[in-house]
Order: structure tokens, then sequence, then C-alpha cells
């Protein structure tokens, strides 16, 4: 018979044992705060994925398995979405459907199979609020590619693009979604149309 320190010590090596037997993730996304610099000499420091932005190009074979370990090295519970899969709630990182939040100084691995195939993204799903800091307005996004299972494709080179913008505020401008569209010119026929126009490159919120 064991006594208790012997049982003790077993179960300490079993799980250990345990612990070194599983296997590891596919790949692995530290959400931390870091220094990200936008141009040369102009830096700022937000949350992000793997200390950079954009996070790491993660390369999925469609409709094969793959795990992911989520760490989240912030004081905020966070959600982290794959964008344009159909993959089951409970790992898609949106708490509006109930996805489970990445503690604190904690971490989440998710499983799931991948697809449709093609260029999808991740990204934070945190609802910033009224806190410029947090959620969307960070650095937290990243690219994925989802690889078809027959036609991997023989390129030259591949270029994914990731466009963002930083360092939001808020002004009595009026918005569309977020999104400022161009000035419009009462008392024209074609007013809507001017309102509903993308701004040209080069141009600001007032068509200037």
């Amino acid at each position: 018979m064991l006594d208790r320190v012997s049982f003790l010590k077993a179960g300490a090596a079993t799980a250990s044992s345990v612990a070194l037997g599983a296997p590891p993730p596919d790949h692995r996304i530290t959400i931390t705060r870091s220094a990200v610099e936008l141009a040369p000499g102009r830096v700022i420091r937000t949350v992000t994925y793997n200390g950079a932005f954009p996070g790491p190009l993660l390369r999925l074979p469609a409709s094969r398995p793959v795990t992911v370990e989520l760490v989240n090295d912030t004081d905020v519970p966070e959600q982290f979405h794959w964008h344009g899969q159909r993959i089951p709630s409970a790992v898609d990182g949106a708490a509006e459907e109930r996805t489970p939040y990445i503690p604190a100084r904690g971490r989440r691995r998710v499983s799931f199979v991948p697809g449709p195939s093609g260029f999808r993204f991740y990204h934070t799903h945190l609802r910033a609020g009224d806190n410029l800091q947090r959620g969307q307005y960070t650095a937290q996004v990243g690219p994925v590619y989802v690889e078809p299972p027959n036609d991997p494709g023989a390129y030259d080179r591949e270029v994914f693009l990731v466009l963002k913008e930083f360092e939001p505020s808020l002004s009595g401008r009026r918005h569309d979604h977020g999104f400022p569209r161009g000035r419009i010119r009462p008392g024209t026929a074609n007013a809507r149309r001017d309102r509903d126009a993308p701004i040209p490159v080069g141009r600001n919120a007032e068509g200037i």
C-alpha cells in the first residue's frame, strides 16, 4: 500500500505525464500590449497578436481539424473571432453567440475544421464601448489563408494585405456605420449621390 506522500508523488507524476503527452497546438496566438511602428518614427503602444501588427499569417488546410491555443496576456477578458468561417459558435469567438471568453491572464484552446477555403481574417470581437483603446481600435487583426484541398495554386509570389486605421477620434460630424462620407451639397439634385459616394484618395471627411 502507498502512504499519503507516495500517493501524492505518484499522482503528480501522472498529471505531469498527461500534460507532457498532450499534443502541441498547430498555432499559438498571444494577446499582449506591444509597441507598433506605423511609419518611420511613428510608434504607438496598443494590444497586438504575438507582439506585432498585423498578427501572423495562419495557413489552415480546409476540411482538416486544427487546434489553436489563445493566450491572453492582458487584464481584460477577450474574444478571438474567426471572420468568414463556418464553424461552431463555441469556437467562433463572438460573445453574442455565447462563445466563452478567453479569461484575463488566462488561455483557451480551440479546435475546429477550417472552411470554406479562401482568404479570411481573425480579429478581436471585444466590445470597445467608449474605450478607444480596446477592441477594434487596437491592432488585434491578422490574415488567415484557408488552403483549398485540391487546388493549392502554383504562384510565383503571394501577397496578403491588411489595411487598418489607428488612433480614432469622435466628432460631431455625420457618420454612417462609423465611416465618414463625402460632403452633401444642399439644394442640388445629386445631394444623395454625393453623400453616398466614397471619399477620393487624398481628401478628408469634408471632401477637401
